[in-house]
């Protein structure tokens, strides 16, 4: 092997997909790669130019991804993946890639892609799934958001397919020109011609471009003369990777989707390039992109709607409650980024000094799913005595900008105005520490409530520092107040196994939810105090998760890891189960009609209730709390 291939070796197989390929196969890559140098502001294509028989590799510098507007859109640095979302959809560029600095670039070919990438399973299925969650390629290490989406792009290229379940067919005898006249009717691009229910050709729009427009074939033929045949079938639980990759290596747009998979057996479906390309616009990634490209709260009010589809879809597809729910905060997280954007320039003036968002209660725990009211805050930075009141009132102006266009979003303003407009819940780092440390040394009911909703905090926006400050704060407060962890111990308490002597749910006895059970503070919210209470006793700062919290304490605890990982179940079944009520009725998904629920979903319930009993025994006993229950 050549020296410049050897280097060219050694770079790539320090990135994926290029480190799951064998040797042979990155090796045998190597020796084909194209080296392109680009001079500062150089071209590498541009929008409208015909998709080059090639994707890249950033090997050094950085290339900036630009749309029509000049905007960039992404930029691609040391070791990123560019320009292959263009191969697979062939025709014309859609961006213009730029160098930004002095860069030098792999051009890797579509043979090559087909001969050693797409033919190895591991590597084919994690490029399929970067491709398709159309942001780059970094190994996963580098950036837990980054991960985030790449996993959640997987998620959603290794479900099944949504194909189109009513196939529009035809047989044998069937003219060219009443083929065209169905599938103009019937609003389609092809055409499945089928024997005895078993599909044996197809025609799609371009066959009727090339074979009929072009005089080679008279419309008045059977359509067997220009059918593609055999076609390729799948199975009906084809994943949208499976299918990705079909596609490229047929070279084709469609596949019948039939019952065994089979050319042998019935014909269920069809599944299209444009199927996919539906479902790749839609996945949480690219929602994340356009988030970052809005430009009205109403234009995040569509993507937010969205993401419950997606919401919607992956629960249908049985992925993992946690997953989902980490996916959500960060599309939340990245809605109010952008509206913050949005206020600082509607303010017009820079921010004074720094400050942060939090995030507080649920979607500080990351388990917002549901489009709940809102619960945040604002720190700032501490300023002079003379300048504090004309910076809290900048904040304040910025809060209530921030905080309408949350509601505009959907997310209603809180009842109990737990929001940064707020004065109460707009503070500098001191008096955010002053209020801690009160509601700390003095824990009465009220106290110890706040406590509970603001030790969930997230930071969304702004400086880390400052949170951080305010975190040691707390804890150190903490500290000094020993017999605080016995309050929020008691407090825990409050809210024993919602079933009664006779083992019946406990359901509200009067107000608009009469004898509907409450999951949220009967059964979700004791499992997040008992989580909560433990994980501060460990003096763990930066676990906010409940399921997050479990865990850790399975880890810290092995003796009682049994108990924690049985409310880890728990609290993932009771999140699902609120989720799909929510959405099922339209609602926050905290009151549940019993009347409506079956045997199975009430023994699921039932169950859950165990491990609020067994979690809040064991708080009893640690913080000595037995004399309460």
């Amino acid at each position: 092997m050549n020296t410049i291939a050897e280097r060219i070796y050694d770079y790539l197989k320090g990135f994926p997909p290029f480190n799951l390929l064998t040797k042979d196969q990155l090796l045998s890559i190597a020796k084909s790669v194209d080296v392109i140098y680009l001079e500062n502001n150089r071209f590498l294509f541009e929008i409208g130019q015909p998709v080059a028989n090639h994707f890249y590799v950033v090997r050094d510098g950085a290339i900036g991804l630009f749309g029509t507007n000049n905007d960039l859109v992404d930029k691609c640095d040391e070791g990123d993946i560019f320009g292959l979302r263009a191969l697979l959809r062939r025709g014309e560029y859609k961006l213009n890639a730029k160098a930004i600095e002095e860069s030098i670039i792999y051009s890797i070919s579509l043979e090559n892609l087909e001969a050693y990438i797409t033919s190895n399973t591991n590597a084919s299925q994690f490029l399929m799934a970067s491709f398709a969650s159309n942001i780059r390629i970094k190994n996963p290490e580098d950036d837990d958001f980054v991960e985030t989406l790449q996993y959640s792009s997987e998620y959603t290229y290794l479900q099944t397919a949504d194909y189109s379940k009513n196939p529009i067919t035809c047989g044998t005898d069937t003219s060219i020109k009443e083929a065209a006249s169905i599938m103009t009717d019937k609003h389609v691009g092809s055409i499945v011609i089928v024997e005895n229910h078993k599909p044996i050709g197809i025609i799609t729009d371009k066959d009727l471009r090339t074979k009929i427009a072009t005089g080679k074939f008279s419309i008045e033929g059977s359509v067997s003369s220009i059918m593609s045949s055999p076609v390729i079938t799948y199975p009906e639980t084809i994943t949208v990777a499976e299918a990705q990759i079909a596609m490229l290596k047929h070279k084709i747009t469609h596949l019948c989707i039939t019952k065994d998979g089979t050319n042998d057996s019935d014909l269920t479906g069809i599944l299209s390039e444009h199927d996919i390309i539906v479902l790749r616009e839609n996945n949480a990634s690219a929602l994340i992109k356009e988030i970052k490209r809005s430009r009205t709260a109403e234009q995040l009010r569509d993507i937010r709607q969205r993401a419950e589809k997606l919401l919607v879809r992956y629960l249908e597809q049985d992925i993992p409650i946690d997953f989902i729910s980490r996916l959500v905060s960060a599309i939340n997280d990245s809605i109010t980024q952008r509206i913050i954007e949005f206020s600082i320039a509607k303010v017009n003036i820079e921010p004074p000094t720094q400050f942060a968002w939090l995030s507080i209660g649920s979607q500080g725990r990351q388990e917002q799913l549901l489009m709940t009211d809102q619960d945040n805050a604002l720190v700032f930075e501490d300023v002079d005595e003379e300048k504090y009141s004309t910076t809290k009132s900048y904040f304040l102006k910025l809060s209530d900008y921030i905080n309408k266009d949350l509601e505009t979003v959907g997310f209603e303003l809180c009842p109990a105005k737990m929001m940064a407009n707020n004065p109460k819940w707009c503070q500098s780092l001191s008096e955010w520490s002053k209020q801690f440390n009160n509601w700390i040394t003095t824990p009465d009911q009220d106290n110890l409530m706040l406590c509970t909703i603001f030790f969930d905090y997230e930071h969304v926006y702004g400086s880390k520092e400052l949170v951080s400050k305010l975190s040691e704060s707390i804890f150190k407060s903490i500290e000094n107040r020993n017999i605080f962890l016995t309050y929020l111990g008691r407090n825990a308490l409050l809210n024993p196994p919602p079933l009664s002597f006779f083992r019946q749910f406990l359901v509200e006895d009067d107000g608009e939810h009469k004898d509907q059970f409450d999951i949220k503070a009967r059964a979700m919210m004791p499992l997040v105090d008992a989580a909560r209470l433990l994980i501060l006793s460990h003096n763990i700062k930066a676990i906010n998760n409940t399921l997050e919290r479990y865990e850790k304490l399975a880890e810290l605890e092995p003796q009682n890891k049994d108990t924690y990982l049985f409310c880890t179940e728990a609290y993932k079944n009771l999140l699902s189960f609120r989720t799909e009520q929510g959405l099922r009725h339209n609602d926050s998904g905290r009151f549940i009609d019993l009347e409506s629920l079956d045997k199975g979903h009430r023994l699921q319930l039932k169950r859950s209730f165990k491990a609020v009993k067994e979690v809040q025994e064991l708080i009893k006993i640690r913080f000595k709390l037995s004399q309460l229950l």
